[in-house]
């Protein structure tokens, strides 16, 4: 066995990842749990959909003021990690240029694939 191979996986070990996967597990259980609820309310698969429908400018809603904090959040790491300047000005501004773009496009693809669902 590699003795680099040791150093590479020890982020898998970390504290923080480990808390990260924990966090991510009970959204999804809690999404999950939420679903299955709301199927058993309102009676079915069908009307769960119907609800979901006719709820959906609230969620909208929901969505925008999720992409707001996020957004917020983004840039107050953004002038954070711009302003330790560990890197170069133009790599670290490059990359996050980057990440940005990735985001956008990927919001609005979402946002998209919603209109285009529901019309």
């Amino acid at each position: 066995m590699n003795r680099l191979a040791g150093p590479r996986r020890a982020w898998l070990f970390n504290r923080r990842v480990g808390l990260a996967l924990l966090w991510t597990l009970l959204v999804v259980a809690v999404a999950l749990a939420v679903n299955i609820a709301g199927i058993h309310v309102v009676g079915g698969v069908e009307g769960w959909q119907h609800w979901l429908q006719a709820h959906a400018g609230h969620f909208l809603v929901w969505r925008l003021c999720l992409y707001g904090a996020t957004a917020y959040g983004w840039w107050w790491m953004r002038r954070r990690l711009l302003r330790r300047g560990r890197e170069p000005f133009r790599a670290t501004h490059q990359r996050l240029l980057r990440t940005e773009i990735a985001a956008v496009i990927s919001v609005l693809a979402l946002e998209a694939s919603q209109l285009m669902r529901h019309g």
